[in-house]
C-alpha cells in the first residue's frame, strides 16, 4: 500500500472513506488519543467560512488530528472531512453513526445553499452527540435550524464559524477543567482589548486613535 500524498490523483471510492470510519469505531483505542470535535462541510468550497472553526480551536489549544491511530502530542484535538448529504448520503450516514463510538464528542457540521441538509441531518443521525451547525451563506439560515421538536441541533449564524467551534468548546468544558479555563483566559482577553480601545480612543482623541491604528 503506497502512502497518500497530497499530488496522489488516483481515484477515492467513497466506501474506503466509510470504511475507514467504521475501521475506526471497532478499534480498541484510548479515547484520549482520539479526536474530540468533528468539523464536516458539504463542500471544500465551504473552507473559507468553515476555517474560523479551525482558528477557534487553535486558540484554545487544539491540534489537528489526521491520523486516527496517530495522536498530536495537544491534549484536545479536531478532525476534517468533507461529506456532501446529497452527493454521499451513504458517508454522511457513516459518519453521524460512528461518531460516538470514534470518541467524538461534538461535531461541528456547515452547509451552504438553499437545501443545507448536512447539520441538520448529522445531528438526526449522531443523536445523542451534540451537532453544531453552521449556515455557510445567509440562504442556509433557515435550512440548517429547520428541525422539528424532539431533534435539537445548536446553530449559529451564518458564517459563524469560529462561534460554532466556541460552542463546541463549551459542551466539552463541562467535561474537562482546562477547555473551561482556556474559554475564560479567551473571553478575559476580549474585555482586556475593549477596555484598551476604550482607553485609547479618550486618550488620543479620534484622529490620533485612528491613525495609531494604521500604523499596526
Amino acid at each position: 500500500m503506497t502512502d497518500y500524498t497530497p499530488d496522489d490523483d488516483s481515484d477515492v471510492a467513497v466506501q474506503d472513506l466509510i470504511d475507514r470510519l467504521r475501521a475506526e469505531a471497532d478499534a480498541d483505542v484510548d479515547p484520549e488519543t482520539t479526536p474530540d470535535v468533528g468539523i464536516i462541510m458539504g463542500s471544500d468550497s465551504d473552507l473559507d467560512v468553515m476555517s474560523g472553526a479551525h482558528e477557534a480551536l487553535a486558540e484554545l489549544g487544539f491540534a489537528e488530528q489526521t491520523d486516527f491511530r496517530d495522536a498530536p502530542d495537544a491534549r484536545f484535538t479536531y478532525e476534517t472531512y468533507v461529506v456532501s448529504a446529497h452527493r454521499t448520503p451513504e458517508l454522511m450516514y457513516a459518519y453521524g453513526e460512528t461518531a460516538e463510538a470514534r470518541g467524538l464528542d461534538v461535531v461541528i457540521a456547515g452547509a451552504g445553499g438553499k437545501s443545507a441538509d448536512l447539520p441538520n441531518m448529522t445531528a438526526s443521525i449522531a443523536y445523542p452527540i451534540p451537532v453544531v451547525g453552521v449556515p455557510v451563506q445567509e440562504k442556509s439560515v433557515d435550512s440548517v435550524i429547520g428541525m422539528p421538536t424532539g431533534a435539537p441541533i445548536v446553530a449559529v449564524d451564518a458564517g459563524k464559524s469560529f462561534n460554532a467551534a466556541l460552542s463546541a468548546a463549551q459542551v466539552l468544558a463541562r467535561e474537562h477543567e482546562e477547555i473551561e479555563e482556556r474559554l475564560v483566559e479567551y473571553h478575559e482577553s476580549l474585555v482586556g482589548a475593549v477596555a484598551r480601545d476604550s482607553r485609547d480612543l479618550h486618550d488620543l482623541g479620534v484622529e490620533g486613535y485612528v491613525e495609531s491604528r494604521s500604523e499596526e
